[in-house]
């Protein structure tokens, strides 16, 4: 989707710096997928406790193992 906006030019920079971005469109993106990625792993952690699991970490392991072999 082709968007125009301004952005602070010295943040973008330093997010195109710090993660090895070598365009602005590539720095954007890394940014956004980074902020989707920690607001998730809150949600996750906003729900610890409140979850009645019926397997443990270890039965969730290996569930998750033989449904992504690859990992």
């Amino acid at each position: 989707m082709r968007t125009t906006i301004v952005l602070n030019e010295s943040l973008l920079e330093e997010v195109k710096a710090l993660s090895g971005a070598k365009s602005k469109k590539a720095a954007v993106e890394k940014a956004l997928e980074e902020f989707v990625r920690r607001r998730k792993a809150r949600r996750l952690i906003e729900l610890e406790g409140k979850l009645d699991l019926a397997f443990t970490p270890g039965e969730f392991l290996e569930r998750r193992k033989r449904d992504v072999p690859h990992r």
